[in-house]
């Protein structure tokens, strides 16, 4: 028996293997606890982060039914025991709870919406849906509510830790929508991170676009920083570990300090989506009459990597455009250091 609840109630998800008495108590006592032996998990996107985010729901017991664009892709994962499907709707007729973490709004009003193929039309009353792509507050409002019009919950997302965050379960996921429904997926958003509601629909995704800001900033401090270190002379290497316990100190240096000294460009993070998070908030601080004139900045500084061909690289190749900019290289800097010692 699969139940069907208001927005406004405690929601229980459908235990399949319960008689149907069973079934009723736990809904009277609004107590059912989501694991592996009564939830069906379906899976979209499995890039940089997806990838490691199912690996661990896997090896947590799940069921896990995932959908890429690019099968092969996901290869991985279905060797591990996920199962594949042809469409978001397909899979969502298989499962309990849906995520997506795809690239652009449009990805996610495509694989959620379509009317033909996206997840909500296949998913049955009293499913959930929980976006994790960083995409528009409108949007999660709008999935919000055609979600409620089926029955079911929608709760937008978007995560903040990039790959190794990812990789360590160590995700920060900002959560907005119905806090029931975010409470009751506790057991599972645990397996990735920590989560923390942060309000209504969208409001997820608006704390994430505040995140985004905090770093794309911190981002072109730290790159300023080395650069300057670099014009004085310093050891780079020495100057990252001194100020790395000290008021500079951040989780900015933390990942990628080494990574820009190593010229270590390989995608936490693609700038593609930076861009494309960045230009969402400006849309976003326009609508609102804010003005963010270092929001403005960074994202001049990362569209200017982006006109040169590296959109793919990770963000911490922002020191390429700093570089250029003084027609210097700390590369130079390094392989004079080793040469040196």
């Amino acid at each position: 028996m699969r139940l069907i609840c208001s927005l406004h109630h405690h929601f229980s998800l459908p235990i399949l293997s319960i008689s149907r008495h069973r079934h009723r108590q736990m809904a009277t006592a609004g107590q059912v606890v989501v694991s592996p032996s009564n939830t069906r998990l379906g899976w979209i996107g499995t890039g940089v982060m997806g990838q490691s985010m199912c690996g661990h729901l896997i090896k947590a017991g799940y069921s896990l039914t995932i959908f890429t664009r690019t099968q092969s892709k996901a290869q991985t994962l279905i060797d591990a025991g996920a199962k594949w499907a042809t469409s978001p709707r397909e899979l969502a007729a298989q499962s309990d709870v849906v995520f997506s973490i795809v690239g652009y709004p449009s990805d996610v009003r495509q694989v959620l919406l379509d009317p033909s193929t996206g997840a909500l039309s296949g998913l049955n009353p009293g499913g959930i849906l929980v976006d994790m792509t960083t995409s528009e507050p409108s949007l999660a409002v709008e999935i919000a509510a055609h979600s409620a019009s089926k029955s079911c919950f929608s709760i937008d997302a978007p995560v903040s830790g990039g790959d190794r965050g990812a990789k360590n379960a160590a995700l920060s996921i900002f959560a907005g929508g119905d806090e029931t429904a975010v409470s009751r997926l506790n057991p599972i958003f645990s397996l990735l991170g920590k989560v923390n509601y942060m309000g209504g629909p969208g409001k997820g995704q608006f704390a994430k676009l505040a995140n985004q800001i905090t770093i794309c900033t911190t981002m072109v401090g730290l790159v300023e920083g080395l650069i300057y270190a670099h014009k004085a002379g310093l050891d780079l290497e020495l100057y990252l570990n001194a100020i790395s316990t000290g008021a500079a100190g951040s989780k900015s240096l933390e990942l990628y300090g080494s990574r820009i000294l190593k010229r270590d460009f390989e995608a936490g993070f693609f700038i593609n989506h930076f861009v494309k998070d960045l230009g969402i908030c400006l849309r976003e601080c326009q609508n609102m009459g804010l003005a963010l004139p270092g929001l403005a900045l960074a994202q001049q500084l990362y569209l200017s990597l982006k006109a040169h061909g590296e959109g793919d690289l990770g963000t911490q190749a922002l020191i390429l455009s700093l570089e250029r900019l003084n027609n210097l290289s700390l590369d130079s800097a390094n392989s004079s250091a080793k040469a040196s010692s």
